[in-house]
């Protein structure tokens, strides 16, 4: 699924709805890698009125787990786990995923890959503490090169910045991933938020890649057990990622993690919900995959032609497509629809809230009344 539309267009309100009807149906279990908490709690919207967020409405069907937990507390949003990270458990293929966020060349991965086979699981750690010994005696054994290796080591000193990554973990911190996949097992979706790092591209992808990576083996291996012993199968997970042409740029696309779970689709019981305001620098053949896409306003015509690609019918709907309101307006093409239709998509407000169930002041007193009324109607007496 793709949820795209420019700059401004309500795209995370968007995605709301759909997540909320994919809990509400119980169509799948959710993965939400929530960049700028738009998802789990409140969040303010365009006139600056709190807005409640998923775990506000659907209980203990969400679990909030957090990267910044005092970015949590100054929002007053209850978290239910904090995720961290040690050095030790990235490998040189997550940070062959941020080779254009970083600006590493081919020559600082390769290094990557070197110090991973001579150092071990410690090798980032390593390489932040070295001294000009060590480097010395590291370039004179391997091939290795030297202007390679210390752009590589400045770029990787940028981590140290980021609170849940630890040079090793402690007995307290727990396994982050095991702890998701447990909530997933028990049809809880999970809102990842990155409160204050959701500023750091680098971080955002760091992390999402390092997850979905886990968590796809282990679909994979579960997936097999099922086919093989008859096993039971995993449940259906779906993975949301905003600013998506960062993970399924052409450049990328084929190497990644989410370049692979997009050409496999429902294959392992694992998909992808993209959003995105530049889907023309998502690989063509990532996007001829997406079956459904959800777009708000596009104007621009490399954009519009992206979406559009491979539907029937494209040039009228070119035209829709750039005509639809800023707000509250999309088309939804593909799979989900018999043909394209706009739609006026619902506010999300306090109508919608109590369409879903959940009710608070006023309409949580009519509904008491309500439900007394029916315990004991008027004229019988009440036990």
């Amino acid at each position: 699924v793709g949820v795209f539309g420019k700059s401004g267009t309500g795209k995370s309100f968007l995605t709301r709805i759909l997540l909320a009807g994919v809990i509400e149906k119980q169509a799948a279990v959710n993965l939400i890698f929530d960049m700028h908490n738009d998802y789990g709690w409140a969040v303010q919207d365009e006139r600056g009125a709190d807005v409640k967020g998923l775990k506000q409405l659907y209980g203990g069907k969400v679990s909030i787990f957090t990267l910044d937990p005092e970015s949590s507390r100054r929002r007053d949003a209850p978290y239910d786990h904090i995720v961290t990270m040690s050095y030790d458990e990235i490998e040189p293929e997550d940070l062959a995923m941020l080779r254009a966020t970083m600006d590493l060349s081919d020559s600082m991965i390769d290094a990557a890959y070197v110090l991973r086979k001579r150092i071990g699981k410690e090798w980032i750690q390593w390489l932040l503490n070295a001294g000009a010994e060590d480097i010395e005696i590291l370039i004179a054994e391997s091939a290795v090169n030297a202007s390679s290796l210390a752009a590589l080591t400045r770029r990787v000193q940028r981590f140290e910045r980021f609170g849940f990554l630890k040079p090793q973990k402690s007995e307290t911190d727990g396994d982050s991933v095991r702890r998701i996949i447990n909530a997933i097992d028990q049809g809880v979706s999970v809102v990842l938020e990155f409160g204050r790092y959701g500023n750091y591209l680098e971080a955002y992808i760091l992390v999402a890649n390092y997850l979905t990576r886990r968590i796809h083996t282990l679909y994979v291996q579960r997936m097999e057990e099922a086919l093989g012993a008859g096993a039971q199968k995993p449940r259906q997970l779906l993975i949301t990622v905003e600013e998506a042409h960062k993970f399924l740029e052409p450049a990328i696309a084929r190497q990644t993690i989410f370049g692979t779970i997009a050409r496999e689709m429902r294959k392992y019981n694992v998909t992808l919900l993209v959003v995105d305001q530049r889907p023309s620098a998502i690989d063509e053949e990532v996007m001829s995959q997406v079956g459904t896409r959800v777009t708000a306003l596009l104007d621009n015509e490399r954009d519009i032609n992206a979406v559009l690609m491979g539907v029937s019918g494209a040039g009228g709907l070119r035209e829709v497509l750039a005509r639809l309101d800023t707000k509250q307006q999309a088309i939804i093409l593909g799979h989900a629809v018999p043909m394209p239709v706009v739609v006026h998509t619902r506010e999300w407000g306090p109508d919608f809230y109590e369409t879903v169930g959940y009710l608070a002041g006023d309409a949580l007193g009519a509904a008491a009344r309500r439900g007394a009324e029916r315990l004991a109607p008027k004229g019988k007496k009440r036990l």
